[in-house]
């Protein structure tokens, strides 16, 4: 049984997947509430199927970009939970998880995350045949930047496409394919799914090594003196 945990964004979602697939998912708006939602819902998710932590056979974690604090729940539980345990741990970009859930449409995917700033974190994906590939890395970029760079159709998805979105398709026109919000939802299962792939392959993080992609570090304001 394995454990996926995304806390990438005000959206956070946990599922249980086994062998036959997923046992159990939940997701639920959070906003900044990771620190006090998070090992709650977990302990419930767990109860309500009746699965005990030493049933866990490796934990999969969105790393990030995305919520500063939240990814640091995020990550710090599932480090919490492999290092006592003694299970795998694989963390996963959480562009990728965003784009992973169309995947079939055969289209160039860009998730596009708020870095704030006017900015915006952003990647380039798309499956070619049976290989889900990476394009274009995560990085930071402007709305303006990025559409100069499209130059076939693309979908776009995120939360914060809605609020992107009027840009886009002044920018770029029928080039910007903008799926209904309700098919927009973040889900644990697709995290798990990415995730599972690396645990067959081998490919796990190192436990003292894997830490939250933030592409900038958070802003802080230095306290006044008297």
């Amino acid at each position: 049984m394995k454990l996926a945990i995304d806390t990438s964004t005000d959206t956070a979602s946990l599922a249980l997947v086994g062998d036959g697939g997923v046992l159990a998912e939940l997701t639920w708006r959070c906003r900044q509430n990771h620190t006090t939602q998070l090992l709650a819902n977990l302990d419930y998710l767990l109860k309500q199927f009746q699965v005990s932590p030493e049933q866990l056979s490796g934990i999969i974690v969105a790393r990030g970009p995305g919520s500063y604090n939240g990814l640091r729940v995020g990550i710090s539980t599932a480090k919490g939970l492999a290092l006592s345990l003694g299970i795998p741990i694989v963390g996963i970009s959480s562009l990728a998880v965003e784009a992973y859930q169309y995947a079939e449409t055969g289209l160039v995917i860009c998730p596009i995350f708020n870095a704030g700033r006017g900015e915006i974190a952003t990647a380039l994906y798309q499956r070619r045949g049976d290989n889900w590939c990476r394009l274009v890395s995560e990085h930071i970029t402007t709305v303006e930047t990025l559409c100069s760079q499209i130059t076939s159709p693309t979908l776009f998805c995120g939360e914060f496409v809605a609020v992107v979105a009027p840009q886009l398709r002044e920018q770029l026109g029928s080039k910007a394919v903008i799926p209904s919000p309700l098919t927009g939802l973040r889900r644990a299962s697709f995290l798990a799914e990415l995730g599972l792939e690396e645990l067959k392959a081998g490919r796990e993080d190192n436990l003292a090594t894997l830490q939250p992609l933030y592409l900038r570090r958070p802003s802080i304001t230095r306290a006044r003196h008297r």
